[in-house]
């Protein structure tokens, strides 16, 4: 029989750090006489009856440590009624598969071992979490991997945004990804005091609309006139987005596609524009005299080069991919807490009991977010008085108003 082999596949989009991961496990099984495989297109390679194969040795995988993107091509391809290439396992004599992704990508790698044990292919399976949204339910609130690399690149691209402000005299509406959860648009905003952020978890008593997100931008611009202070930067995630029922998304004129799981391929279209382009609308229609551009934070956070953090995170995740393997476990996520120990997660621990895995969100009554509110800039009633100047009913830009309206 063959040399033993673990092959290695990444599901879903980039994240800073994938590379390191890659290159800790090739390092870690090499040395443990492995023969290291990358499959390339994710999932869809499994499913293919020529697959594209990188076989790593160690000055590959020495070489790719501190890269950003990813040596192996991604793909979010999903099986359906495909026919699994089990050859690929049996000719490779592989002992291990090893996916990088979301909780899709966990879940998949789990039913596609499943079925090769059915077949008589006995493999295991570790799943090494990865997304800049941090949203997975982690123990201890610990971040995935990635996650404060694509911040660090958002903070450096804000506070570049920020300058531009305060030496134009202009706003920017800025918008940065994250599906579900706002943490990436919140530790950017408080990162670079700006002074408005808009996050899908502020509103947690009372719906999402356009309107309400357009007046909590305005509510922070006449804010700042009050003051004297003539530009800012306002963010906001582009999770409203997924929170917002259809009749909301067709008031902004824009016809979106959607993919298989039903939600809008945002990455088809600006969502900074968009909520400038409302923004701009609704000064006008106030006579208020504010101009403003939009910043698009998107693709360009994926794939930087990670930074120390996530460079010590994923070389301890991928240590922890060999340490959970020569335990015996398998169908696990590999994790590590803040001391850095390993702690193997099975799906059924954080899956309710439709299989789903509930996002991880930003705790809006927690006191880092209470403290960074007092950072942001927003219309509060002792205001009106003086907001009267620019607007006939400042009680509809109260910024606390507006987050609990029926």
């Amino acid at each position: 029989m063959s040399k033993k082999s673990v092959l290695i596949l990444c599901g879903g989009g980039p994240a800073p750090g994938i590379n390191t991961v890659i290159s800790t496990v090739a390092k870690a099984f090499l040395k443990d006489n492995y023969r290291v495989l990358g499959l390339h297109e994710g999932f869809k390679g499994l499913f293919d009856k020529n697959p594209k194969i990188k076989e790593f040795d160690f000055f590959h995988a020495d070489r790719i440590t501190s890269r950003g993107g990813s040596t192996l091509i991604m793909s979010r391809f999903k099986p359906k009624d495909e026919k699994l290439n089990t050859n690929l396992f049996i000719d490779n004599n592989v002992k291990l598969l090893v996916s990088i992704g979301g909780d899709d990508t966990a879940s998949t790698a789990n039913r596609i071992t499943g079925f090769l044990k059915n077949e008589g292919i006995s493999i295991a399976n570790i799943h090494v979490p990865k997304t800049i949204d941090n949203d997975l339910p982690l123990p201890d609130r610990n971040p995935t991997f990635g996650f404060h690399s694509a911040k660090d690149e958002g903070v450096r691209i804000g506070n570049t945004t920020y300058e531009d402000a305060r030496t134009s005299q202009n706003w920017f509406v800025m918008s940065t990804m994250g599906r579900s959860a706002g943490h990436l648009a919140f530790g950017i905003a408080a990162s670079c005091h700006f002074p408005m952020m808009i996050i899908p978890e502020m509103f947690d008593r009372t719906s999402i609309t356009f309107d309400k997100v357009v007046r909590l931008v305005i509510s922070s611009m006449i804010k700042r006139k009050i003051e004297d202070i003539q530009y800012g930067v306002a963010l906001i995630s582009e999770g409203v987005f997924h929170n917002m029922p259809n009749s909301e998304l067709d008031k902004c004129g824009i016809t979106f596609t959607y993919d298989d799981h039903g939600h809008p391929e945002l990455g088809n279209v600006s969502k900074a524009h968009i909520f400038n382009m409302l923004v701009q609308e609704k000064l006008k229609e106030l006579n208020i005299d504010i101009k403003s551009r939009p910043v698009e934070l998107g693709y360009e956070l994926r794939c930087c080069r990670p930074i120390g953090f996530d460079l010590t995170l994923c070389t301890v995740l991928g240590l922890g991919v060999k340490k959970v393997f020569d335990e015996g476990k398998s169908g696990c996520m590999v994790t590590a807490n803040s001391r850095g120990e390993i702690t193997p997660l099975f799906l059924s621990e954080i899956q309710d009991e439709n299989g789903k895995i509930a996002p991880r969100l930003v705790n809006i009554n927690s006191e880092i977010v209470q403290l960074c509110y007092q950072n942001l800039f927003y219309i509060v009633e002792n205001d009106y008085e003086d907001a009267k100047q620019y607007v006939d009913n400042p009680s509809a830009y109260d910024f606390n108003k507006i987050l609990t309206e029926k």
